[in-house]
């Protein structure tokens, strides 16, 4: 049931395929219910998407997720923010707001890769915390760095950054949580790594969205072999 409840808060498929026709999402929780989750947000003039990765996996995960999407949902809907660097910093002040209520001290949030695409302009703004943009285009890869922060209470925050990008037609990005990279399996069962993932979008990203997502899914399970799942995973890729 509580799968049912975080499923609710959930995009469904159709709403991400009317905001970005072509797209996959792989979403692999370890357990149950996950820290891992994705957002979207329709406004006049773009479309906002996010894939965040909260502290901890399972119930406790789950719990923190829900205040990190209720916070992100509020900075865009009550305080009509779309630039996502202002969007990541009021969520922030949301989340310490709401952890802060008694004197317990908890220091949980999130780590996220946020997008606003302007359908009109074909620009794109990103911002992000711990978690990095990827963009291939021409068959290179080209890796856009979040802030080294959480959205959440951390000992010494800054303004959140954006990055700009002008979308060209055949352009494929993706949005990701590292528990794909930081899966333990293959013959010495060590870490997957991100140089590594890149190297695997770089093989699949001319294939269709669909099979993209079957790729890395199957890849995933061959590495993990028969060791366990370490963390959530969520992968996001938009064709444009």
């Amino acid at each position: 049931y509580a799968k049912r409840i975080q499923n609710a808060i959930l995009p469904a498929e159709n709403q991400i395929s009317n905001a970005f026709e072509k797209n996959f999402v792989l979403y692999l929780p370890k357990d149950i219910v996950a820290g891992d989750f994705y957002w979207l947000e329709k406004t006049p003039n773009s479309n906002l998407l996010a894939v965040a990765d909260c502290t901890g996996h399972g119930v406790p995960g789950a719990m923190v997720s829900v205040v990190c999407y209720n916070a992100l949902n509020k900075a865009v809907r009550q305080f009509n923010i779309e630039d996502p660097a202002l969007i990541l910093d009021k969520t922030r002040e949301l989340i310490i707001e709401t952890f802060s209520k008694n004197s317990i001290g908890i220091k949980d949030g999130m780590d996220i890769s946020l997008i606003n695409y302007n359908t009109s302009s074909k620009n794109l703004l990103f911002s992000g915390a711990n978690n990095n943009l990827l963009l291939i285009r021409n068959n290179e890869l080209i890796e856009f760095k979040a802030n080294k922060q959480p959205v959440g209470n951390s000992d010494h925050h800054k303004p959140f950054s954006n990055h700009e990008l002008s979308i060209k037609d055949n352009d494929t990005i993706y949005l990701y949580s590292d528990g794909y990279a930081d899966q333990f399996g293959g013959e010495k069962d060590k870490k997957l790594k991100s140089k590594n993932f890149k190297k695997l979008l770089l093989k699949i990203h001319n294939q269709e969205m669909e099979k993209q997502k079957t790729e890395l899914h199957t890849f995933f399970n061959n590495w993990k072999s028969n060791s366990e799942q370490v963390d959530d995973v969520c992968v996001i890729g938009i064709k444009f």
